[in-house]
């Protein structure tokens, strides 16, 4: 029995250290995005990394998110008649949820995991030591870059991403349901509002900015070699998914219930 409340301890005890790192990196980390200097090729490259290099994937995720969709929405709806409601599901759905979510996912695994890897490579060969010895602060020179274009190209992404999931539903639509061009068109953007937008992007941000900072702090926690390395970076991106998808319940409940 005490070796178990030992262990509940321990473990409660790392759970809030672990927390509180999270957390004081984020602080250090947006400190730092206003103080120069500025380094934009870094910015513009990992902008490319991030953003550019996703388009493929996102693409294909989302195309077949939407067509998908709008054939299981179609399978119940048109026993009620309703095959004229699809494009308003798809796009909600789309937009709301799904592609910022579904992105963030992509984004994550992709991302996320890389960075975790690199910064993971260069703790356990000591260079990111080396950099504290050059008077070079870590956060500025490493995660600034990084967090700047995941909060950048990732509500970029999710803005395709909600253009592809509806391209997809309208393909279903039009060509498969056979419903009118003109009325599918109509009630996918009629349903829409500012707020179903303004929500998908916001939290969007949010999500990249756990995606960044949950990468980068393993990256830099990350001892044990190679092993440790391959540690890391799976548990950076099983929590980045878990902590997207408690943020995106949290969220909703936040627009649509609290705060209508």
């Amino acid at each position: 029995m005490q070796n178990i409340i030992t262990r509940l301890g321990q473990k409660s005890l790392n759970f809030f250290i672990y927390i509180g790192g999270v957390f004081n990196l984020l602080v250090g980390t947006f400190f730092q995005v206003f103080i120069p200097p500025f380094r934009r090729k870094e910015l513009f490259v990992q902008m490319y990394r991030v953003g550019v290099l996703s388009l493929p994937i996102v693409f294909l995720v989302s195309l077949f998110t939407g067509m998908v969709l709008a054939l299981q929405s179609a399978y119940q709806l048109t026993k009620m008649n309703a095959q004229i409601y699809i494009s308003s599901l798809v796009a909600l759905s789309m937009v709301r949820e799904l592609g910022p979510v579904l992105t963030a996912l992509v984004v994550a695994g992709r991302v996320g995991a890389s960075i975790t890897a690199e910064l993971g490579t260069m703790k356990v060969t000591e260079q990111i030591d080396a950099l504290g010895t050059l008077a070079v602060n870590p956060v500025k020179y490493l995660v600034v870059p990084r967090f700047l274009a995941l909060c950048i190209m990732l509500p970029l992404l999710t803005v395709y991403a909600d253009f592809i999931g509806i391209v997809g539903g309208y393909l279903i639509g039009v060509y498969k349901l056979l419903i009118g061009s003109t009325i599918y068109v109509k009630m996918t953007f009629d349903p829409l509002e500012f707020k179903d937008v303004f929500t998908g992007l916001f939290k969007s941000f949010v999500f990249a900015a756990i995606i960044c900072i949950v990468s980068c702090y393993e990256g830099f926690r990350t001892e044990g070699g190679a092993e440790g390395v391959g540690k890391a970076t799976t548990f950076s991106v099983v929590t980045s998914f878990i902590l997207i998808i408690a943020a995106d319940c949290l969220f909703t409940a936040l627009f649509y219930f609290v705060f209508p």
